[in-house]
């Protein structure tokens, strides 16, 4: 789950539990809308600290070359 998928959620969720008001039998929308929100978050979370584990990878480790000075 991407960034994106869990911004979407957490959009859905907060609709759904804060901005509908219709009634369906057995089903409860507000708790739908919570369960979204978490899910949508704990994605956030596992993206972000994947991105941040993965982002110092991209850069191959430099050697360092010390030229020292010789004598004339």
């Amino acid at each position: 789950m991407g960034i994106g998928t869990s911004i979407f959620l957490i959009a859905v969720g907060a609709i759904l539990k804060f901005a509908v008001t219709a009634h369906v039998s057995g089903v409860s929308i507000a708790t739908v809308g919570t369960i979204l929100i978490i899910v949508g978050v704990v994605g956030l979370l596992i993206s972000l600290f994947w991105l941040a584990a993965w982002s110092d990878r991209d850069r191959a480790p430099r050697e360092r070359y010390v030229e020292r000075d010789r004598p004339v």
